[in-house]
């Protein structure tokens, strides 16, 4: 344990930890406002008196939202300073608390709605934080700097120990009003210490500006009109659509040398990887505590401790997921780790464990979701050294895609049956493929996925200097 946490430390000298400090703060902060409605969500459901697959509904739109956002940050990270972002993102994302504040605290479920748009921005600054604090380190760290820089997921733990008991005490309205403090703390930090030492795209950098503000008002409009039919469909069958609507809209507007890694089978195997891992990490934390609720009927405040648990769980764990994919590659890494997500899912399926035991559960399917995250990206600045703002915009996306259909679906068929098992058997059966393509490909993988640090020649072993790439296999 000593050695390893010597490791770290070594790691984080290499490059600026004032900066990763500013990035991981930012991600962590922001990640607690996104995931806001899933913590609150018990309370919210409760005043409103909210039916299954509206609750889902509820806090799946800030995932989306995030999701299609990140495709959008990563354009213009591509082009302008990510500190400069940074602060943008902050700022919309207080747009929420204030107009709970200016309304007198009383707005309506459709309201939440529009709102949880704004809420993703905060969720999107994934696609900054990352490629800002690795951007400050060299190449033999970045699956463990990554790793740190993304345990801002442990932002989720705030949401659930934090705004529970405060909103018991003085209702969820004034709470969420209050969480703004968390985004001032981000940006003094931001505007104090982060850096962006990332080679900019020369070309036009106000288009990637406006194209996200446009996809900002086109996911306000979905998110309001798909319930209420404006596109001709609502219902389930409206709510499944917004992914595919709001993701295609997004890659629409990117210039076209952007949309070719679409062409590419790696990024769409990484997107699909990366739905399940960061998918089910966000989805899972945004309806977990009324998850609890409905099947074992604990109290909001322990539900929320519990998602608090978790989140903390799978949060602090992935940096050990980016650290053992240095050791060992993420290409191989991943494979074992969507196998423990796929057999827990199964687990769950097949029968409701009770209270201690389905804790123990889905602690273990946190701790996969979170060593899968860092593998994942551990693998991105490998595969597109010169694109990795682009792609971890893009795969992020996916992530947000993942968290948006887990607690959707498990709404709808919680509505439908009066369980989980069938969604629980849907996402173990989606991971078993991932893993089985992850297999497939493997070999293939290894000729670029594995780097080692020689410290006799005190060099990377397997990297054309030209390139950034891995030209051969190494052996281990």
């Amino acid at each position: 344990m000593l050695r390893h946490v010597k490791e770290i430390l070594e790691a984080v000298k290499k490059g600026d930890p004032k900066a990763l400090f500013a990035s991981f703060i930012y991600f962590d902060h922001s990640f607690s406002i996104w995931l806001l409605l899933g913590a609150l969500g018990p309370f919210i459901a409760e005043y409103f008196g909210l039916t299954g697959a509206q609750k889902g509904f509820m806090v799946a739109i800030p995932v989306i939202a995030a999701a299609i956002f990140r495709i959008n940050f990563g354009h213009m990270f591509q082009y302008i300073n990510g500190k400069y972002i940074a602060v943008m993102g902050i700022f919309l994302s207080m747009i929420p608390h204030i107009y709970m504040l200016l309304s007198g605290f009383k707005v309506s479920y459709e309201d939440l709605l529009w709102m949880g748009v704004f809420l993703g921005v905060a969720g999107a600054s994934f696609a900054i934080a990352l490629p800002m604090a690795g951007s400050n380190y060299p190449k033999e760290v970045q699956g463990l700097v990554l790793g740190l820089a993304a345990a801002g997921n442990i932002g989720a733990v705030l949401d659930g120990v934090l705004f529970p008991p405060i909103a018991k005490k003085i209702g969820w309205q004034e709470t969420f009003v209050l969480s703004a403090v968390l985004l001032l703390i981000a940006l003094f930090f931001v505007v104090l210490w982060a850096k962006d030492k990332t080679k900019k795209t020369e070309g036009n950098k106000l288009y990637p500006v406006l194209a996200f503000f446009a996809t900002i008002a086109f996911m306000v409009f979905l998110a309001i009109g798909i319930p209420k039919g404006w596109l001709g469909v609502s219902g389930n069958a409206g709510k499944l659509l917004i992914p595919i609507l709001g993701a295609g809209f997004a890659i629409l507007l990117m210039p076209m040398a952007f949309k070719r890694v679409f062409l590419e089978r790696d990024t769409w195997v990484l997107m699909l990887a990366y739905s399940i891992t960061f998918g089910g990490f966000v989805g899972m934390s945004s309806y977990v505590a009324m998850l609890l609720r409905d099947v074992y009927g604990i109290s909001k405040v322990e539900a929320g401790f519990l998602m608090s648990l978790f989140a903390f769980t799978g949060a602090m764990i992935r940096p050990l997921g980016g650290h053992i994919a240095d050791k060992v590659s993420g290409a191989t890494a991943l494979i074992y780790f969507l196998g423990g997500i796929a057999a827990v899912n199964f687990l769950f399926s097949l029968l409701t464990p009770p209270l201690f035991l389905g804790i123990l559960l889905f602690l273990a399917l946190y701790i996969f979701y979170g060593l899968g995250n860092g593998a994942i990206f551990q693998l991105v600045p490998h595969r597109w050294p010169f694109q990795t703002g682009l792609m971890t915009g893009i795969i992020g996306a996916a992530g947000g895609i993942g968290g948006f259909y887990l607690p959707t679906v498990n709404g709808i068929v919680f509505e439908a049956t009066g369980t989980y098992s069938l969604a629980f058997a849907i996402f173990g059966s989606i991971a078993l493929l991932c893993l089985v393509i992850v297999k497939l490909l493997h070999s293939q993988w290894m000729e670029w996925a594995y780097v080692r640090y020689d410290y006799e020649k005190g060099e990377l072993v397997g990297i054309d200097p030209k390139s950034g790439r891995v030209v051969m296999e190494i052996g281990r």
